[in-house]
């Protein structure tokens, strides 16, 4: 790949422009891979979480932990998890706790299999030090500037 700058151009880039350039292509790559299953990024968030959980989680459970990722918001959430259930995709019972279908899991395990091959997509050429360095000097930055970041 050719770069946009020399080196020493490069080091006087802001990061707020390529930051924000990063998540825009990675972001939108992997909502029209996503669409292509007929699925939101929210709505794959709900369904690899009840499909991977130990425990059964709540409509409120999940969204209070899923609404924050990329500013998605309550009523977003709220909207998604009602169109996979709309779908049958997942159960709700009537305190509110998810479960996906068989045909929620099978959704599921093709969108996870889809995310394993954005992955390798976005990493190709990038080795596990370069990325590790990144994601600290991102949480750096995000640390110097007074953010707050939050994933698991």
């Amino acid at each position: 790949m050719e770069y946009t700058h020399s080196d020493a151009e490069l080091i006087k880039q802001p990061i707020g422009y390529w930051s924000w350039a990063a998540y825009h292509a990675v972001v939108t790559r992997t909502r029209a891979a996503l669409a292509e299953l007929d699925l939101t990024q929210p709505q794959w968030w709900v369904l690899a979480r009840t499909a991977r959980a130990d425990t059964v989680r709540t409509r409120d459970e999940l969204t209070g932990l899923l609404a924050p990722y990329l500013d998605t918001g309550t009523d977003t959430m709220t909207a998604d998890i009602d169109e996979l259930v709309a779908r049958g995709l997942l159960t709700e019972d009537a305190e509110g706790r998810l479960t996906p279908t068989a045909e929620g899991r099978a959704l599921t395990d093709k969108a996870a299999a889809l995310q394993d091959e954005l992955w390798a997509e976005r990493h190709a050429g990038v080795s596990d030090e370069e990325y590790l360095t990144t994601l600290k000097v991102l949480q750096r930055f995000i640390h110097n500037t007074g953010g707050r970041a939050w994933h698991h």
